[in-house]
């Protein structure tokens, strides 16, 4: 730890603002591995209920199971099971207003962890140009032949253009592999709302054919 401490320490000023992204990096990964779990998002009780409603009186069960559970695949198909006597449109216009809310839910967090696998790299490039400046301005002041005097520019430009790299290709990584992780929830999220939408309209239909 001490030799890290070290390390970092010849980074110059500019180890502090990339210090800064990494925590906040590492804070978004970690809170996107448990948010995105698949069981966590996609309630297996709410997807099975779906897949078994057989007629009208199975919707009381489903509606008082969505009740049970919090988040982006409940809520919505709460929605559509308390507005499931509108019409068809009502029915799918209110799912899709509740989808886009939940999916800034989902994604949360993903636009900062973009912006880090963008901005890192600049800040070593940042950090690389302020080093070489010092160079230069040795070279200037002492001449090309005191080779210690230059060392701590030289360290402080190839420092920071490690350590920036360092945040930003795991930064980018994350940033695929959970947008993915979110578009696929997303997806599973709209089958299982179209599923339920298409029963609903089924049973409404058969209602209204009796009744005729």
């Amino acid at each position: 730890m001490r030799h890290v401490i070290e390390f970092l320490s010849k980074g110059g000023f500019i180890i502090y603002p990339l210090l800064l992204c990494s925590v906040i990096g590492l804070s978004i990964v970690i809170e996107k591995i448990f948010s995105l779990r698949r069981k966590k998002v996609i309630i297996p009780e709410i997807e099975s209920v779906i897949n078994n409603i057989k007629g009208p009186g199975d919707i009381g069960l489903a509606s008082s199971i969505c009740e049970k559970y919090r988040g982006p695949f409940a809520n919505i198909i709460r929605v559509g099971l308390e507005i499931r006597n509108s019409s068809t449109e009502e029915i799918k216009e209110a799912v899709n207003d509740q989808g886009r809310q939940e999916v800034y839910h989902l994604e949360r967090g993903l636009v900062v962890l973009e912006t880090i696998a963008g901005i890192a790299p600049l800040l070593g490039l940042l950090g690389t140009v302020i080093g070489i400046l010092k160079v230069f301005n040795v070279i200037s002041l002492l001449g090309v032949g005191q080779a210690r005097a230059m060392s701590g520019g030289i360290s402080e430009a190839l420092i920071t253009t490690i350590v920036g790299l360092s945040i930003g290709i795991p930064a980018v990584v994350g940033y695929n592999y959970f947008s993915n992780k979110a578009e696929r929830l997303i997806l599973e999220i709209e089958k299982n709302s179209g599923i339920l939408l298409r029963k609903v309209t089924r049973f409404k239909k058969k209602r209204k054919s009796h009744a005729v």
